[in-house]
């Protein structure tokens, strides 16, 4: 028996990682619209928010050395965390297994890609990685969309003249408000992100301003004619500001705080957490 517990702390301590992923496998029900923000930065990138019942995820890429690796900031990349190893292979082996969220019919996970740098050169080497998970990704041909149990958008450094340009291709664009009203195609942008500071000066605190709020509805109302999701980053990341875009139909609820928004969204108390605003 010590023996064995010795090689069990010895397996965390050197290859807890792998453990992890193996046995992370919790059924947890779907949340369609959570999103976890800057998801690389959890405890267990990925898996926790799986755990949780998340259906959106973000992770920032760098290309180092012909390799995409996940990290808010380059000084922070670490060989053994690649969007390969830390995302697109677990989400794999759990759609075709049909493990945790995957295991319900029909259940749909944006996996959202920021490129920090070298738009061009990293979309090459991603285009290139996607290819071995077709099978679970949402296709964009000539002919429409194929829509997979994970879909891919690209957003930060965005190539997107050259992402446009592939007839057949297993990712999308986020755009910006802007592309609400330039005409752009919903099958290049079908995602609609934004900074709310840069939209919105209310904070959670007391009612939206009539103001702000008929101008909330006007963009998710645009969103939706043109068939396209909408999203905000930086915005409070508490209760009464996710209360209010649920109510008002925002897909996407952005948060860093993937307990809470869980619990809120089961209709179950939320914890007690500081409130920091997010960055994108």
């Amino acid at each position: 028996m010590l023996r064995f517990l010795c090689f069990l702390m010895a397996s965390l301590c050197f290859g807890g990682s792998d453990l992890l992923a193996q046995n992370s496998t919790k059924e947890a029900t779907p949340l369609v619209g959570a999103h976890s923000h800057n998801d690389y930065l959890q405890k267990r990138p990925l898996l926790d928010a799986l755990d949780q019942g998340f259906c959106g995820v973000e992770a920032d890429v760098f290309l180092v050395a012909g390799d995409l690796l996940v990290a808010h900031n380059r000084k922070d990349v670490k060989p053994n965390l690649s969007l390969r190893t830390a995302y697109l292979e677990p989400l794999a082996k759990r759609v075709r297994g049909r493990i945790g969220i995957f295991a319900y019919p029909n259940t749909r996970l944006l996996l959202l890609i920021d490129v920090k740098e070298q738009g061009q050169a990293t979309y090459e080497i991603l285009r290139q990685q996607l290819r071995p998970y077709s099978d679970i990704l949402t296709h964009y041909g000539t002919s429409g969309v194929v829509t997979g149990a994970v879909t891919v958008v690209i957003s930060g450094d965005r190539a997107v003249n050259r992402i446009a340009a592939d007839t057949d291709r297993l990712c999308a664009v986020d755009g910006r408000v802007e592309q609400l009203k330039d005409g752009s195609s919903s099958l290049l942008y079908p995602l609609i992100s934004d900074s709310w500071p840069s939209l919105f000066q209310w904070r959670g605190n007391g009612s939206m301003p009539s103001s702000e709020l008929v101008r909330l509805r006007e963009l998710v109302a645009t969103a939706h004619k043109q068939g396209r999701k909408l999203r905000f980053w930086g915005g409070p990341d508490q209760q009464a500001v996710w209360k209010l875009l649920k109510e008002e139909g925002v897909d996407s609820l952005n948060t860093d705080n993937l307990a809470g928004l869980g619990a809120f969204l089961r209709g179950n108390p939320v914890p007690t957490r500081r409130v920091e605003e997010e960055s994108q």
